[in-house]
């Protein structure tokens, strides 16, 4: 298979998750010439704490939406993995430049509008495999139109130490653009609450730590998780039901400021008035079926060396969950955090309405960014 092209060609794996994490033989290692671009809003879990959740989000997505316009120009197919304040990407030898280019732009226009730093920081493959990790990658789907990368191994987590700490040097990369391309990026939905019969939205991090041990850990929890919850259908937080547009000139405002580093005023009343027209469209047979899809298509499980999950359910099937979790962590397992919400937040990547859009979801209140501060003081401690 052609290098750029090495994830595209991936099979997809249609099998179910706990069947494809009992055998290494499933994942390709990634190509030692792909690089590790990583997006993180430095002080994110200060930002969410004073209310700034709502950016904090909307900056990681406008990252994602960054990179994937470019790739997409390009026809070349990326993994990526959200994380509520920041994104990962793996990328090939072709992309890296134009990448960290846009994203140096990016990175200006966040400090100017928001005066949130985002860090967006790269490390050579080459370089990780050299330090004896790995990241071996397989491509997984539960539904007919949604794919999802998982990795196995501590290549992403090392290269994330290495971005986030203090003498980590600026790569140089400067901007090359005088605009960026975030089309497609949406943010139009209000807080989503639990779907009828549930309770609360749990944000979950969990971390290995023997790495070699990763998915003998994660598929005792997932087994749980399914156990407790149901197959990811069931425990899915979005529901048809309770989506509600949001349609305040100050929510377009802050998806154009994003955007653009600026508001223009009448694209503004023609971003309200397509959005508007939006309750029509919804209410059509495309419409419906659009929503049906916005479900399936809904980013609730990231595994990158790590589990990142959002899921629904009642205060005893959490209970029950972290019965074996303070178990597994007792034992030296694992180590997680976890945060509990009343509702969801999802910004959204539509490329068109039929069958090229994903929405990512994080807990309401900063879901992850809060997970991963319990994490961290684990860590710390």
């Amino acid at each position: 298979m052609s290098n750029d092209q090495f994830y595209s060609q991936l099979e997809v794996k249609r099998i179910a998750l706990c069947e494809l994490l009992s055998d290494e033989q499933l994942f390709a290692a990634i190509p030692e010439d792909w690089h590790v671009i990583i997006t993180d809003i430095k002080g994110s879990t200060q930002a969410v704490l004073g209310g700034s959740h709502q950016d904090v989000n909307l900056i990681a997505t406008g990252s994602i939406v960054t990179v994937l316009n470019i790739a997409f120009s390009m026809n070349i197919t990326i993994p990526f993995f959200f994380g509520g304040d920041g994104a990962t990407f793996i990328v090939p030898p072709s992309l890296i430049d134009k990448l960290m280019q846009a994203l140096a732009l990016y990175r200006a226009n966040t400090f100017d509008n928001f005066k949130l730093e985002l860090r967006t920081g790269t490390v050579p493959v080459a370089d990780i495999y050299s330090k004896g990790q790995k990241i071996n990658i397989a491509k997984f789907s539960s539904s007919e139109h949604f794919s999802i990368p998982i990795v196995l191994g501590g290549g992403l987590d090392y290269a994330e130490k290495i971005i986030k700490g203090e003498d980590y040097l600026i790569t140089g990369h400067q901007p090359q653009i005088e605009e960026l391309d975030l089309t497609g990026m949406q943010c139009r939905w209000d807080t989503i609450p639990p779907p009828q019969n549930k309770q609360e939205i749990v944000t979950l991090l969990i971390v290995t730590r023997d790495v070699e041990k990763q998915a003998e850990a994660f598929r005792t929890i997932l087994q749980k998780i399914d156990e407790l919850y149901g197959t990811q259908e069931v425990r899915q937080p979005i529901s048809v039901s309770r989506l509600k547009l949001k349609t305040t000139f100050r929510r377009l405002g802050l998806e154009m400021r994003v955007q653009l580093g600026r508001i223009k005023w009448v694209e503004l009343f023609k971003n309200w008035m397509v959005t508007f027209s939006w309750y029509l469209y919804f209410n059509t047979v495309k419409g419906k079926t659009y929503l049906k899809s916005l479900v399936e298509m809904s980013d609730t499980l990231v595994i990158d060396g790590k589990i990142n999950t959002v899921i629904t359910g009642t205060a005893s099937q959490r209970t029950a969950l972290q019965k074996l979790l303070d178990q597994m962590e007792l034992d030296g397992d694992i180590i997680y955090g976890l945060h509990i919400s009343n509702a969801s937040v999802m910004s959204c990547y539509v490329r068109n309405l039929e069958d090229d859009h994903i929405h990512f979801v994080d807990g309401s209140d900063g879901g992850y960014t809060q997970a991963a501060r319990m994490l961290k003081a684990k860590l710390k401690n």
